[in-house]
């Protein structure tokens, strides 16, 4: 049994991790801790509705206090806070899963220019590990930081990552058409949704201005072996939780449906929370809510040439909290789905 903290819990990713967490076999929760209030309370008081928070206490945040009562510590706060706080608890010799992007891009200027802030940890950033589990297994295992990936990352890396390897896309046709729902905005934005727009639905940071493009550039720069470039369009759908992405690749040879979907098949032989669809299937936001898997399905546009790759995930499992889990099984040696099924 190891020790778990969460820093940062009265956000989406802070809940989801409670609520996985709470019923894993293999970790307890003992240590939550805010983001910076002095106040000290109650975690009843924040969920009322999580039986399982009785006794639990919210406390102020102390690097001494949170590495004292953990094994492992989840930071689930906003972007340029994690950079701030990272070294000193990796000085303590305890593991860290960091949910913001603060660690996610290899190189601290590409941050600067999309994040707005200098990276104040540039040495430890060079020693943190991307935490796609299918993608990097084995350097999990022995991480000491691990960056979690961004939901719309996540969809797009799956999708893409089998067809980018056998070479079967031109690598400059790649358009990633994705919709969310508005919980990855936060907690605060959600409500707003919902008061100012609800049913609306719309595109944002449109014309390669969204901060998760240089994640998914990299990840499937590293996986191609030279420079991606690619148009990316989030839209915001009127539902709280679950994220599609359709994903358009011209293909660089003549290839089937068939032949596609044993590409995907093959690749994704084994892994535990990657589901490639039967041909012919399509995933839907509902089939994966409240889930760890992406399921991924697959089509050829015979008529243009083109891939059609749609992945589907929950935002908050999948594509945070529990990826976040995941990666802590892999880490501590435990059962890859435990929590999470």
């Amino acid at each position: 049994m190891i020790n778990a903290a969460i820093v940062g819990i009265t956000g989406y990713t802070g809940e989801e991790l409670l609520k996985i967490l709470f019923k894993h076999k293999n970790a307890r929760v003992s240590v939550i801790a805010g983001r910076s209030s002095s106040e000290t309370k109650s975690l009843k008081d924040i969920y009322p509705q999580l039986k399982e928070a009785e006794g639990l206490v919210c406390v102020p945040f102390d690097v001494k206090t949170v590495s004292a009562k953990a094994d492992v510590i989840f930071l689930a706060l906003p972007h340029r806070v994690s950079f701030e706080i990272v070294p000193d608890l990796l000085m303590t010799g305890k593991k860290v899963i960091d949910l913001s992007a603060d660690f996610r891009l290899n190189d601290g200027a590409v941050y600067e220019k999309w994040y707005g802030a200098k990276h104040t940890a540039g040495p430890v950033l060079a020693k943190a590990v991307y935490g796609l589990p299918e993608v990097y297994r084995e350097e999990i295992k022995n991480a000491a930081l691990i960056a979690n990936p961004g939901c719309y990352p996540t969809t797009a890396i799956l999708g893409l990552l089998p067809a980018i390897k056998k070479g079967l896309i031109d690598k400059g046709s790649i358009i990633i058409d994705s919709k969310s729902g508005v919980s990855g905005a936060g907690r605060k934005s959600t409500l707003e949704y919902f008061a100012k727009e609800h049913l609306n639905f719309r595109p944002y940071n449109i014309g390669g201005s969204h901060r998760h493009i240089p994640e998914i550039e990299q990840e499937l720069s590293k996986a191609a072996g030279e420079k991606i470039t690619l148009t990316f369009t989030p839209h915001l759908i009127p539902i709280e939780r679950g994220m599609l992405s359709t994903i358009y690749a011209d293909l660089s040879k003549k290839v089937s449906t068939a032949d596609i979907q044993k590409l995907y098949e093959d690749f994704y032989k084994g892994e535990p929370f990657v589901r490639i669809l039967p041909e012919g299937k399509l995933p839907g936001i509902m089939d994966v809510t409240g889930t760890n898997f992406c399921d991924i399905g697959l089509k050829v546009d015979e008529r243009t040439g083109r891939l059609i790759v749609v992945s589907a995930i929950d935002n908050l499992v999948k594509g945070a909290s529990g990826q976040a889990v995941q990666n802590m099984n892999i880490m501590f040696g435990f059962d890859e789905k435990d929590g999470l099924v």
